[in-house]
């Protein structure tokens, strides 16, 4: 069976492209079958590459991201994808508005996955410096980890 994860943040440049290359390298490494694309509640960037912070903390970190184009969040991929990861509230409640009466989808804060962690929601680094980068990359990489073992059980 082959897992099918939807990332989505705001503009589709930093932390959902990044999730989108931190999930894929921990399934890809346990062996999971799994399809992944991430996209934006907004479309402030459609059609570009990932900000070039975020695709070099990604690259240190070990992960591309950067042949990642950005899309809008569309009420189809209610039915495209098993999971739905927001990374923020405001990212779950503009996913919520979309919902179809029928959506097959499980939507979820993407830090759920980790409840200990201390933190519900990944912090938008756009308008701060490179440790905002390396900070979401090490909750994500810890929310990976985690989606790993729940698959696995």
């Amino acid at each position: 069976m082959s897992h099918r994860l939807l990332f989505v943040c705001m503009g589709n440049i930093c932390r959902s492209p990044t999730a989108k290359g931190v999930f894929d390298r921990a399934l890809t490494e346990a062996r999971i079958a799994f399809e992944s694309e991430s996209a934006g509640t907004h479309d402030y960037h459609v059609g570009h590459p990932p900000d070039r912070r975020a695709v070099e903390a990604a690259r240190r970190a070990g992960v591309d991201i950067g042949s990642d184009i950005s899309r809008l969040f569309v009420r189809e991929d209610f039915h495209r994808f098993d999971r739905i990861f927001a990374m923020d509230r405001a990212n779950l409640e503009h996913i919520d508005a979309l919902r179809p009466d029928d959506a097959t989808a499980r939507v979820q804060l993407v830090m759920e996955l980790v409840p200990d962690y201390g933190m519900e929601e990944v912090p938008d680094p756009y308008y701060g410096g490179r440790t905002g980068f390396v900070q979401v990359i090490d909750m994500l990489d810890a929310a990976a980890e985690a989606l790993v073992r729940e698959l696995r059980s």
